[in-house]
């Protein structure tokens, strides 16, 4: 809920803090600005003029929900919430389970305020929440952490409010200045989203970590051939390295790979709730999947890269 996010939150006009109401009904800051909270329990944070075209439509929403509630991504979701609890070093204890160890060295221990061995509950920013899925397995894992969903889509976060008891949903845009106080937050996840590198070190506290995970060349590689699909860019890591590393230490790096056995339903949800969505005709899709196989079966192939806010910083 919001009331668990509040003390971290800040205007979006003049970056003071923010706070709810007796009611809970609506978010002011001490200059007067006014947030009111959306019925679905979202409250939107964006400032004057930002548009949100680029944002999730309520069917890619929709096809995401139900892809992600059959349980398919369910491998990224338990590599995050072991990651969130014990990032340990590629090849020892703390290890997310069933991961590939790919190049680094990671620290192990708890991530200190999350759930773990630091003062105070602490926090995890979801940045591209979605529809809160991956945050919600994470706060699992972290009993004492709130959550913050922060992602550009009304849509989604109408479903992320509810992902979770102890989770909050923002609308803002990852390019912007996010609407979080400096040192903030233990944990952030990006999961297939947008990497603001500046600003997730700004509202990472020293020594806080982010967790981003990104598709491989191999992630979906039957559709995309078969489909049409869009194409994962063979420099995808080196441009996510590139644009992080000016601000955080990278730590570790892992593979999460697995199998997945699609429906064509199923097949057409996957292609329809991400950046496919905005480039396939939903008849030329169905024309194209009626020649596959039922079930078809698919790689799901998956980094998760572990960086952190250096202490100095």
């Amino acid at each position: 809920m919001l009331r668990d996010i509040e003390q971290y939150l800040t205007c979006p006009h003049c970056a003071l803090g923010l706070a709810l109401d007796q009611a809970g009904r609506t978010l002011r800051c001490p200059a007067g600005h006014s947030f009111d909270v959306a019925r679905q329990g979202y409250v939107s944070l964006l400032p004057a003029g930002a548009h949100t075209g680029t944002g999730d439509t309520a069917e890619m929403v929709a096809a995401r929900s139900d892809f992600l509630a059959a349980g398919y991504y369910e491998p990224i979701a338990a590599a995050l919430a072991e990651a969130a609890v014990a990032p340990g070093t590629p090849g020892e204890p703390g290890t997310p389970a069933g991961l590939v160890a790919g190049a680094g060295a990671g620290e192990r221990g708890p991530v200190a305020g999350a759930g773990g061995t630091g003062p105070g509950p602490g926090l995890v920013a979801d940045l591209g929440a979605g529809t809160g899925y991956y945050l919600a397995r994470v706060l699992d894992a972290l009993p004492r952490a709130a959550g913050a969903a922060l992602d550009i889509s009304k849509f989604a976060l109408r479903r992320a409010a509810k992902a979770h008891p102890r989770a909050g949903a923002v609308v803002c845009d990852a390019w912007r200045p996010l609407p979080l106080a400096d040192g903030c937050a233990d944990l952030v996840l990006n999961v297939f989203a947008p990497r603001n590198g500046p600003e997730i070190q700004r509202v990472l506290r020293p020594g806080g970590r982010l967790l981003v995970v990104s598709p491989t060349t191999r992630h979906l590689q039957e559709l995309v051939g078969a489909l049409g699909l869009l194409a994962v860019d063979e420099e995808k890591e080196r441009r996510i390295a590139e644009k992080l590393g000016p601000w955080l230490r990278p730590l570790a790096q892992h593979r999460v790979e697995f199998e997945l056995r699609l429906s064509h339903r199923d097949a057409a949800a996957v292609v329809g709730m991400g950046p496919n969505a905005w480039h396939t005709d939903p008849a030329a899709l169905a024309a194209a999947l009626i020649a596959l196989p039922e079930p078809i079966t698919v790689t799901g192939s998956v980094r998760l890269d572990i960086y952190q806010r250096s202490t100095d910083s």
